[in-house]
């Protein structure tokens, strides 16, 4: 089951034939698991993984760190259910440190961001305080790194 799930991880375009015969097993039986998979929310989505910048459509993606107050009874967990459903939010995270979750975000532009975390994010209740950094630049997303355009460093030998 590990092994199927790794192989679906770093590559989901893999067809149940490819990783039947890489695990050896038979395409239903690989079928069957991630069936079961999927509906036992193991699997929770497959994903592409995009260079907005190559097709010349820019976004601005932000992390913010919120501070906030533990309601009694639930803890951190009702405000960070609460922020995940904003579709503005990329993920949410409970940290260790100085904040207690991380947050991040993806506009159009910084304006459009900023006006998220002044009226949604920054108004909920048990929110104390909240720290924005913006991303300049993205080297590596989800284990991929986006610009991957090493040049040939060997030394050029002329006759």
């Amino acid at each position: 089951m590990k092994e199927l799930l790794e192989l679906l991880e770093s590559n989901a375009k893999l067809g149940e034939n490819d990783i039947a015969v890489m695990l050896s097993m038979d395409v239903e039986e690989v079928s069957k698991k991630i069936k079961e998979l999927e509906n036992n929310k193991t699997i929770l989505k497959y994903i592409t993984l995009v260079n907005w910048e190559r097709v010349g459509e820019e976004k601005v993606s932000a992390l913010i760190e919120v501070r906030m107050t533990p309601q009694r009874d639930v803890g951190f967990d009702a405000v960070a259910e609460r922020i995940s459903r904003f579709p503005e939010v990329r993920s949410v995270r409970l940290v260790s440190g100085t904040y207690d979750l991380a947050v991040n975000i993806e506009g159009k532009t910084m304006r459009e961001v900023s006006h998220f975390v002044a009226t949604k994010l920054a108004t909920i209740e048990g929110v104390v305080s909240t720290t924005t950094h913006f991303v300049l630049k993205t080297y590596k997303q989800d284990g991929v790194i986006i610009e991957d355009e090493e040049e040939d460093r060997r030394l050029v030998v002329s006759p």
